[in-house]
C-alpha cells in the first residue's frame, strides 16, 4: 500500500488573534519550569547561556 502525498508550499500567514505564544522550559535543580516565571536576573542568566554541541573525539 503506498500513498502518495502532494505538498503544497504556500505561505502561512496568520493574523495577530490567531497567534500562540511559545512557552519555553528548562530544567533547574533536578526539576522543569517555564522561564516566564523566573525573576528578571534569572531570566538574564537564562539568556546569557551559551549552548554547544560536543565533536567527535580525536582518534
Amino acid at each position: 500500500m503506498n500513498a502518495v502525498i502532494e505538498r503544497q508550499e504556500q505561505d502561512i500567514t496568520l493574523r495577530e488573534e490567531e497567534r500562540q505564544r511559545c512557552e519555553v522550559w528548562t530544567r533547574v535543580m533536578g526539576y522543569h519550569r517555564p522561564v516566564a516565571s523566573f525573576n528578571i536576573g534569572k531570566q538574564g542568566e537564562f539568556a546569557e547561556r551559551v549552548h554547544f554541541e560536543e565533536g567527535q573525539a580525536a582518534p
